[in-house]
C-alpha cells in the first residue's frame, strides 16, 4: 500500500440549499513531509467535532481504487480528496482491514478504528444531494485512524500493516450494520463487545442490544 495524496483543509462556510454549512470537507494538496499529531495531520481541523474529529477519527483514509470507481460512475472527473480524505492510498483494501490494526507509514503508526458513515456534507463537495445515497450504497466507505505513534509522513511513503488485531472484525462492519444489516445481532455484540473500537460506538450498540431486549425500536 503506497500513500499516492496528502490532503488538509480548514473550515469553510458554504452555501447549501439555501443556508450557510461550515466544513472541512474541501482539501487541498501538501507536498513533502505533514506532522502527525495526536488529533491531526498539521493543517488539517474539522468543523463538526460531534460526527468528525477526535481520537477515533483523526485521520481519514480512502482507497486510490474506490476514487477511480467513482471517476468512472459519476458524469464528471474527481478532484484530488473530493471525498474529505487526508491520505488517498493506493493498494488499499479497505475491506480486509479490521478495528485495531496498526499500520506504520514513515515515522507515524496508525491504528484503524471505524469507516467513514454517508454525511449531507459529501454531497455538498461533490454538488450532488442524491451522493449520500449513493455513497452508503457503493459501500467504499474509507477508514478513519487514530494517531497511536505521533511522526512525519508525506505521499510517497509505503502505509505498511504492523500488527493485525486478533478480534479480526473489520472496519466495514461497523458501517454495515448501522446502515443495512440492522438485526445481525452477533456482529452487533462482537463490536459492542471489542476493547478497540470507538467508545460512542459502543454505547451505541449495547443501546441496539438493550432495545432488542425490551422491545424499543433504535
Amino acid at each position: 500500500m503506497k500513500i499516492e495524496t496528502v490532503s488538509v483543509g480548514a473550515p469553510r462556510v458554504v452555501r447549501w440549499k439555501g443556508r450557510e454549512v461550515v466544513t472541512s470537507i474541501f482539501k487541498s494538496l501538501v507536498r513533502g513531509p505533514v506532522r502527525v499529531r495526536r488529533l491531526n495531520l498539521e493543517g488539517d481541523r474539522q468543523a463538526d467535532l460531534e460526527v468528525h474529529g477526535g481520537e477515533y477519527k483523526a485521520i481519514y483514509a480512502y482507497a486510490a481504487e474506490d476514487s477511480d470507481w467513482w471517476s468512472a460512475a459519476l458524469p464528471r472527473p474527481l478532484e484530488p480528496a473530493n471525498f474529505g480524505e487526508n491520505l488517498t492510498v493506493r493498494g488499499f483494501e479497505e475491506g480486509a482491514i479490521h478495528i485495531g490494526d496498526v499500520f506504520r507509514a514513515g515515522d507515524a503508526e496508525l491504528e484503524a478504528t471505524e469507516p467513514r458513515l454517508p454525511c449531507y456534507k459529501l454531497g455538498i463537495r461533490l454538488g450532488d444531494p442524491q451522493m449520500v445515497e449513493a455513497f452508503a450504497s457503493a459501500r467504499r466507505w474509507g477508514v478513519y485512524f487514530r494517531v497511536v505513534k505521533e511522526g512525519e509522513l508525506q505521499a510517497g511513503d509505503v502505509l505498511q500493516k504492523v500488527h493485525a488485531d486478533a478480534a479480526a472484525i473489520p472496519v466495514y462492519d461497523i458501517a454495515r450494520v448501522y446502515v443495512f444489516d440492522r438485526e445481525d445481532v452477533e456482529t452487533i455484540e462482537r463490536l459492542a463487545a471489542h476493547p478497540r473500537r470507538d467508545p460512542a460506538w459502543k454505547e451505541h450498540f449495547v443501546e441496539r442490544l438493550e432495545s432488542r431486549k425490551t422491545g424499543s425500536k433504535r
